[in-house]
């Protein structure tokens, strides 16, 4: 079953379009371990700064990226603007640590913006509260008051400088929030400006968590609040906008020699999970050192595009769906009078029987073939016939049923296996033959 949640009218267009590219990039590709070598590696700061200003990819070109977002169904993109080791992809007032005062001479983040904005994408920045060069993050207000202020005062300009210096922006995601929480980064304070800056922004809900009810935002649940949830490497529904961060690698974000690669079929497996469940997907790549996307990952996100060029209305736009067990074959989502079922498994059988569809079926479309299919229906039991036993498609075939109403199920298909009042498999179970009984031996331990 998918969930239920009021969503601001300037927020519609986050779960409409349910795919988003996410961009981890800077000079921590240099290091092809991860975006966390720095830290992880407890690398030589002073050795990693000097690496950081030497940077210069000469192959970063935005237009490409935002073409190749086009082309592979992306609907917004989201960049590492700054990361937890502080260098800047654009041109910041604050700091020489960027990609305009060293190597590069350019700022990242506006090419960026002005290459998405020309391939009609929605806008995303990431930045990170923490600074790994900064120990005044680390040691907090209590230790060190007059550096922690300088810290906080530095973060609340940059996103200032993010917020109003590169047109409409979109969606912004905050990371590397410990070991701070609401009040010390005054978060609230700082996200009440951003809407003032951007009206109709999207912030996340990494904000540091609050110990003052008064002081948490009212977009969201839980108490990190914000204007939706981030589960990171899962897919986790929550009871307000939500979307599942994921890599196309195995594990990491930021560009790593030698990570294996999810296939197209994986990515868009989590991709029709997400929004079956009424969520999002984003999906990271990690850019070369020269920036440019790996043709791995080319590979990947085309095929994808493709198959959403086919099959797009089942996922952009829609309203969830599970509406009945579908685990056996794939997925369900809705729109309007349409249930779809996108196929993971295709059987080669001839006929299709899917249980708790109540409402009345006027017509059955295998999107593949563009092929009409016979149908019946026999109570809440329904039947599609006169099935190919191989499909055309290579990643996943999808189905068509249009209802008379909206699809509606049963109380089967409300409570599923695991859920709900256990009588009513009590119930079904007694529906059964004599030889299904059991006794029980009357002599126990042999006495």
């Amino acid at each position: 079953m998918y969930f239920k949640y009021d969503i601001p009218k300037e927020f519609e267009w986050f779960p409409q379009s349910r795919y988003g590219l996410f961009i981890h990039w800077g000079p921590y590709s240099l290091t092809g371990h991860g975006e966390q070598a720095l830290f992880r590696d407890h690398m030589d700061q002073s050795e990693y700064e000097k690496m950081a200003c030497s940077w210069n990819p000469q192959k970063y070109d935005p237009e490409e990226w935002a073409k190749i977002m086009k082309a592979s169904g992306f609907k917004y993109a989201c960049l590492t603007t700054r990361h937890h080791d502080g260098y800047c992809l654009w041109d910041s007032a604050y700091t020489d640590y960027t990609s305009m005062k060293q190597a590069p001479k350019r700022d990242f983040v506006k090419e960026y913006a002005d290459a998405l904005r020309a391939e009609g994408l929605k806008v995303g920045f990431y930045y990170s509260w923490c600074d790994w060069r900064i120990p005044a993050y680390y040691e907090g207000p209590e230790k060190n008051p007059e550096g922690w202020k300088k810290m906080q005062e530095y973060i609340h300009h940059q996103v200032r400088e993010l917020c109003t210096k590169y047109g409409k922006i979109h969606y912004f995601f905050f990371d590397g929030v410990w070991p701070r929480c609401a009040e010390h980064l005054k978060s609230p304070e700082l996200v009440r400006k951003m809407r003032e800056w951007q009206p109709g922004i999207l912030i996340n809900n990494r904000l540091g968590y609050s110990t003052d009810k008064e002081q948490l935002l009212k977009h969201g649940g839980g108490n990190e609040e914000g204007d939706f949830g981030t589960p990171e490497h899962l897919v986790s529904p929550e009871n307000r906008l939500w979307e599942s961060n994921q890599v196309s690698y195995w594990r990491w974000w930021g560009f790593t020699n030698g990570e294996r690669w999810k296939s197209a079929a994986e990515l868009l497996d989590t991709l029709c999970t997400c929004a079956c469940r009424g969520g999002k997907l984003i999906i990271n790549i990690g850019a070369t050192p020269d920036g440019e996307f790996q043709q791995e990952f080319k590979e990947r996100a085309l095929a994808i595009g493709r198959w959403l060029g086919k099959y797009g209305e089942a996922v952009y736009g829609n309203e969830g769906g599970e509406l009945t067990e579908s685990l056996t074959y794939g997925f369900q989502t809705m729109k309007g009078n349409n249930l779809y079922l996108i196929i993971r498994f295709w059987d080669g059988k001839p006929v299709f029987r899917l249980a708790d569809l109540t409402s009345r079926v006027i017509g059955i479309e295998l999107m593949t073939t563009k092929t009409d299919l016979r149908f019946r229906q026999e109570g809440d039991i329904f039947y599609m016939e006169g099935l190919p036993e191989k499909t055309e498609e290579n990643l996943f075939p999808v189905i068509k049923i249009t209802c008379q109403g909206k699809p509606e199920t049963n109380l089967w298909g409300e409570q599923r296996l695991w859920e709900g009042d256990p009588q009513r498999v009590a119930d079904w179970a007694a529906k059964r033959g004599s030889n299904a009984e059991f006794c029980i031996n009357n002599k126990v331990n042999g006495k």
